[in-house]
């Protein structure tokens, strides 16, 4: 080989900074067998990235992009179906995966001994300490847990921890869905009024209980109330909750939290002090106007703007909305504090009393994963661990090409639409692509799946 192309750099500790014309540094330049020695020669056209080289926009032109890219179609990137591994946490079975939050995962569970149904929310402590107040409110949620028992409050079953991992399990009993992911699926975004007003009624039940309690809520909303497979609701999330003081002689609260579209005009005023309990009043009367009509009482561009509109107090109720519950969104959303109702003139209330008729199908509570029974996900887990033979052969794998997997994605997504939740499956796969059920196979492992 010519000494021409071997050419190196001199070390950068070196004390003499001279470079010779046969010690010049190449980089940035792909050579090819058509390249001559002489190419390298002129120094002008060393480095393609010299802003002071006139030719650098030629050089640009004249490059090859597959000598830096191997293409590789859909049809050679090999999946091989994922094998199911039961887990056990302590005395229970993990499941499948039902949702993910901002602070953990949740996911199915069974309980061995008695073979209840549960819900794990899994946190892990690493990640609460990049959340403001993360591990403060995760502990404040599970103390009131422990002491609070009520039918429309969710309940923790057990608590357990994995120090080594810095995991915490908060095995929960088991929650079909969300009023928020219900309304979601719903093509009006609301609920006919004799649903609504089953559900309103349970969360008067319950926020009623944690009032008694001296607990103040303070993120009352859709997506904070849980149903059962019975059809229970179920208050969760007590983050945010703050415990008035036994003793005190009001429910004076000084920090507001919460979603910014379900507080009150006291705390969107940025008022020092205000009463508790008529927070979850204003929020729950939101959460029934949302219900009812698929919109919210105060909109906005920004919290700012939303803010200023809530501190107004001035907002309009759909004509679709007659009497008598007109007069308790209006009751309930009034922005004095003092003239707003309580739970007690919620209860003697005309449409509270009174079950509206059933005029329309209910909202169904959407499938998971295209099961609209919800059935349990720990039992392929156990079939897998204890009627999976050894000596299975290995041609009864099930392998997938990239390009398959797309097509069944692009089917599901069309029976969604045909099944009339265009606008749910849509913003999901235009959010996040669903994981793949597989795990990547190199194409090196088949003989006829080289890349091109």
């Amino acid at each position: 080989m010519s000494r021409d192309m071997c050419n190196t750099s001199k070390s950068l500790d070196s004390e003499s900074a001279d470079i010779s014309d046969q010690e010049r540094e190449v980089t940035n330049v792909i050579f090819n067998s058509k390249d001559e020695v002489n190419s390298i020669e002129d120094e002008e056209n060393l480095f393609i990235n010299d802003p002071n080289n006139a030719d650098f926009d030629d050089d640009l032109e004249n490059l090859n992009i597959a000598n830096f890219f191997h293409k590789v179609d859909s049809d050679q990137i090999i999946y091989q179906k994922k094998k199911r591994r039961l887990k056990l946490i302590g005395k229970y079975v993990m499941g499948d995966l039902l949702g993910e939050g901002a602070y953990g995962k949740v996911k199915d569970m069974l309980d061995s001994e008695t073979l209840c149904r549960r819900a794990v929310k899994i946190l892990k402590q690493r990640k609460l300490r990049r959340i403001p107040n993360g591990e403060l409110n995760v502990q404040r949620e599970i103390k009131l847990l422990k002491k609070l028992k009520h039918k429309n409050l969710i309940n923790l079953v057990d608590l357990l921890y994995n120090h080594e991992k810095e995991k915490m399990y908060l095995i929960m009993e088991y929650c079909v869905g969300s009023l928020q992911g219900m309304l979601d699926a719903s093509p009006d975004k609301k609920f006919p009024q004799y649903q609504a007003h089953d559900y309103f009624l349970q969360l008067i039940d319950g926020l009623e209980y944690l009032h008694s309690m001296r607990v103040v809520h303070k993120d009352i909303k859709p997506g904070n109330l849980l149903l059962t497979l019975e059809g229970d609701l179920k208050i969760t999330d007590l983050g945010v909750a703050e415990t008035i003081d036994l003793f005190a002689k009001d429910d004076i609260c000084y920090i507001g939290q919460g979603s910014p579209a379900f507080q009150p005009p006291e705390i969107a005023n940025g008022l020092d002090c205000f009463s508790g309990f008529k927070v979850d009043i204003w929020s729950s009367g939101v959460t029934l106007y949302n219900i009812t009509t698929g919109l919210y009482p105060f909109e906005g561009g920004t919290i700012f703007r939303l803010f200023e509109t809530i501190g107004k107090g001035d907002f309009d109720i759909p004509n679709d909305i007659a009497e008598p519950l007109r007069s308790l969104l209006v009751g309930m959303l009034r922005k004095d504090p003092e003239m707003r109702f309580s739970l007690r003139q919620i209860r003697q209330h005309a449409w509270f009393i009174s079950r509206p008729p059933c005029s329309s199908p209910p909202v169904p509570i959407p499938p998971l994963r295209d099961d609209a029974l919800h059935k349990m996900t720990v039992f392929p887990y156990l079939v897998e661990h204890y009627y999976h033979d050894p000596n299975e052969n290995s041609s009864d794998v099930q392998y997938f090409t990239e390009h398959e997997l797309n097509e069944m994605e692009k089917s599901r997504v069309d029976s969604e639409y045909s099944n009339g939740n265009a606008n749910q499956s849509s913003s999901k796969h235009n959010r996040r692509r669903s994981k793949k059920p597989v795990s990547c196979i190199s194409v090196k492992n088949f003989p006829g799946c080289n890349q091109s």
